[in-house]
């Protein structure tokens, strides 16, 4: 259970660096007036039951302390479901209510969030009911991003958009998103949006060396409506890291305790492929998770990576990767082990 936001840990006042901007790079979402941060944080892992307070507010207050000041959750990131919103409101009254208007917060809902036909999908009363749970959770009045999660094929996609337009209205958020969607679905979302006067600021696919799905069909669709892309998994689940170069699961390792990742991900296949990621990263003097952030940003169609950080210097590495420029001749060699164009790795 969170601790009170009066609780003696946390009353030392908060100050963030004069310094936090001089050094990530932001950059444009599609035609819009908004500027990201190259890399944000996630809290989908690691903001949830086992983590210590303590923990999850070093990371974010060193995140802020970088200028990585988009900070990306949904209704049932945890665990338990609700626990990351409800650990970020937390940090947010004690620490970072003064730099809320500094801050772009996004949260969104579309997957099961609680009992019974109306804690699912994409009906007008899911997305909204569960928009106000999470302003309550996160103690703020508004986000800047509300996504529509996923599409529910059992909901009118009619009916979700005129939710999110709705709640754009309300001033709950100030723009929308859609999570998941494929391009043809994304071209529908966005028509039914721009019809009423609210653009689709940002999609956010899955997407990093091993799943290359969204190059074939969805960026070629965000590239002409002009929207922004806040690519999830770059590192794709932890495969991307040096933790299982010996083929082995460390005690300590996401593949020992998930259940999106586990040690049947080790094959063949992959060592090969994630040895030869770490040759071509150790040539460019880059770390396996480096070097796949700087490829996902390699396009101007990504706008940012979300990464999930479990201790304040993987979210200065990531920026270290934000900055680095990939050579032709680095593109290419990772050809070989990364997935094909347009496909994913089994």
């Amino acid at each position: 259970m969170p601790i009170a936001a009066d609780d003696p840990r946390l009353l030392s006042p908060y100050i963030a660096k004069a310094t936090r901007y001089d050094d990530v790079p932001f950059a444009r979402a599609g035609a819009s007036g908004v500027r990201l941060p190259r890399v944000s944080l996630g809290l989908w892992q690691n903001f949830g039951r086992g983590r210590s307070i303590e923990t999850q507010r070093e990371i974010l207050l060193h995140a802020v302390d970088r200028g990585v000041v988009h900070i990306d959750l949904a209704n049932n990131y945890g665990p338990p479901y609700g626990a990351a919103e409800t650990t970020f409101g937390t940090v947010l009254e004690s620490d970072l209510r003064r730099y809320r208007d500094e801050l772009f917060l996004t949260t969104k809902a579309g997957y099961d969030m609680w009992p019974g036909p109306y804690g699912d999908g994409g009906s007008r009363k899911y997305l909204m009911r569960s928009l106000e749970q999470s302003l309550t959770r996160m103690r703020t009045d508004y986000v800047d991003v509300f996504y529509s999660h996923r599409v529910d094929p059992d909901t009118p996609l009619e009916e979700t958009m005129q939710a999110l337009v709705d709640i754009v209205r309300s001033g709950k958020a100030l723009y929308v998103g859609i999570s998941n969607y494929p391009a043809e679905l994304t071209r529908r979302a966005h028509a039914l949006l721009a019809a009423e006067g609210v653009r689709l600021l940002v999609h956010q696919p899955r997407y990093s060396l091993f799943d290359r799905t969204p190059e074939a069909e969805l960026f070629p669709a965000l590239r002409e409506l002009r929207v922004g892309s806040a690519v999830f998994s770059p590192l794709a689940q932890g495969l991307l890291t040096a933790k299982y170069l010996d083929g082995t699961v460390p005690a300590d390792s996401r593949a020992a305790d998930s259940h999106f990742l586990n040690s049947s991900a080790l094959t063949d296949d992959y060592l090969r492929r994630i040895r030869g990621i770490d040759a071509v990263a150790r040539d460019a003097g880059l770390s396996i998770p480096q070097l796949a952030i700087a490829w996902v940003l390699r396009d101007e169609v990504v706008t940012t990576a979300i990464i999930g950080a479990s201790r304040p210097g993987q979210i200065d590495d990531a920026i270290a990767a934000s900055k680095a420029e990939l050579s032709p001749e680095v593109v290419a060699a990772l050809d070989e082990f990364a997935a094909p164009v347009g496909g994913s790795v089994n």
